[in-house]
């Protein structure tokens, strides 16, 4: 769902006028993304783009009609930060995206404005601890299998992964941080046992 309003515009730094456009998420249809819109709507955004999707879903239709008529000087506006990323990567991965393309973002409820010196400081901040939060999961799955291999029990790829083995594939899986073969090898088996866990088990509930 689109909804239009006059065109609400903002000048940045570079001197050139752009449209706020807004992005609103709520996870069912039982939601109501009235309070987001409104927040929106009354900071002048040109056009709101109301998804109902959950936030680990792929792909978001809605989300993608705004990315393609975003155009340089424009500026992406959500009501808060977990209506855009599915996770901190994620999340910087989107505004580093956005700032490629000389596009601006905003989080009404964290006051962040990448167009201002303090946003873009906050942008770096988030970015070095999604690093930070990536070496870290690195760092404790190594852990995990230099124990492992201490106890004899890595003697060759095994037929199926433990419950401890399946709850860390699941947790890489849902950070989506690493592909399924990265997580393969990372437990030492192949794609395809980690598929079969992952399908074996039921998916942690997302946060809407």
């Amino acid at each position: 769902m689109v909804r239009v309003l006059d065109a609400g515009r903002v000048s940045l730094q570079h001197g050139s006028m752009g449209q706020l456009m807004g992005y609103a998420r709520v996870s069912t249809v039982d939601q109501d993304a009235s309070l987001q819109v409104d927040a929106l709507e009354a900071i002048g955004c040109h056009r709101v783009f109301v998804e109902q999707m959950s936030g680990m879903a792929q792909s978001r239709p809605q989300l993608d009609r705004l990315l393609d008529q975003l155009r340089p000087g424009d500026t992406l506006v959500v009501w808060r930060l977990d209506r855009l990323g599915r996770s901190l990567r994620h999340l910087v991965d989107q505004i580093q995206m956005l700032a490629d393309r000389e596009v601006g973002f905003r989080s009404l409820q964290e006051t962040i404005d990448t167009s201002s010196p303090g946003g873009r400081l906050v942008f770096h901040v988030f970015a070095s601890l999604a690093e930070f939060e990536r070496d870290l999961i690195q760092e404790r799955t190594n852990a995990g299998l230099a124990a492992a291999r201490a106890r004899g029990r890595l003697g060759g790829r095994p037929a199926q992964l433990s419950a401890d083995q399946v709850r860390t594939a699941r947790q890489l899986y849902d950070k989506r941080e690493l592909t399924v073969e990265e997580i393969g090898k990372v437990l030492g088996v192949s794609r395809t046992t980690i598929y079969r866990a992952l399908k074996a088990q039921a998916p942690v509930e997302a946060t809407p």
